[in-house]
């Protein structure tokens, strides 16, 4: 009776761990060091720059974990290692999940078998776009050189194919802000894409959520990243209207930074691949 019992209480402990949220327990804890890499023309580099939700605030899940060794990444001791979700470190205390692992996986699908993919994460939360176009420091990074050091980093060993930029929470908030947000686009474009040396580089940006408490300013926004991308036939707009906040009217959820990192795939393979 006593072993019976004791069965029990096992189980159904079980149960309740279980139940309980993941937040950080299927965060990685092996880092695999990249072998020999292919050569410099079959990697594809591409910069994920931005603010907190292109740094990522989703729940990390055991799928976000699996490696793929045709999917690399940059880690905070500047190694080149097989990529796993989280991959943005600016921010430990915030770090969640991002589009990055998403977008590569679909990416893969129709890329030549021979192509393997370097992420580059550099995006820091709450920062703004003018932080970026004046190198400011924001939450201990140097939001500009940190990107151009890891922009030159990847170039040793790849060549650069797009940038995914998701950005405009922290400048939708005035009219003056808004209306500027095309000029600044365009400049940080342009500013990316001489870093990389490639004045034609694919510009994808991904719109605010639609969730927000303040749903008129982000509109506003986003229809200032198309008037943007009017101008720029090298740039694209991801639409997220129908994607899910996780409960702060602020960060976009798990499902949709998959979604939105499927979409940056796709929008890269219609227009740009």
């Amino acid at each position: 009776m006593k072993q019976f019992l004791a069965l029990i209480i096992i189980v159904v402990t079980s149960q309740v761990a279980l139940a309980q949220p993941v937040i950080d327990t299927y965060f990685p804890g092996q880092t695999i060091v990249a072998g020999d890499l292919p050569a410099k023309k079959n990697v594809w580099a591409f910069l994920l720059a931005g603010q907190s939700n292109m740094a990522g605030r989703g729940v990390v899940e055991p799928s976000d974990t699996i490696p793929d060794p045709r999917i690399l990444t940059i880690n905070k001791k500047n190694e080149i290692v097989v990529a796993k979700e989280p991959l943005h470190f600016y921010e430990p205390t915030r770090t969640g999940l991002d589009c990055g692992l998403s977008f590569a996986r679909t990416l893969l699908k129709s890329a030549p078998e021979n192509v393997t993919i370097l992420l580059v994460p550099t995006a820091v939360g709450g920062s703004s776009i003018h932080h970026w176009l004046q190198d400011s420091t924001w939450r201990d990074v140097r939001l500009l050189s940190n990107a151009k050091e890891k922009i030159a980093l990847a170039l040793k060993v790849s060549v650069f194919k797009g940038i995914l930029w998701h950005q405009g929470e922290s400048n939708a908030n005035t009219a003056k802000d808004i209306e500027q947000h095309p000029a600044r686009l365009k400049e940080l474009a342009s500013i990316f894409r001489k870093l990389t040396g490639d004045r034609n580089l694919p510009f994808l940006m991904g719109e605010l959520g639609s969730f927000s408490k303040n749903p008129e300013q982000f509109q506003k926004l986003n229809q200032q990243l198309s008037e943007y991308s009017k101008t720029d036939r090298r740039s694209a707009v991801i639409e997220t209207g129908d994607l899910g906040h996780k409960g702060d009217f602020l960060h976009f959820n798990s499902e949709a930074q998959r979604k939105m990192g499927e979409r940056f795939a796709n929008a890269y393979i219609s227009k740009f691949l």
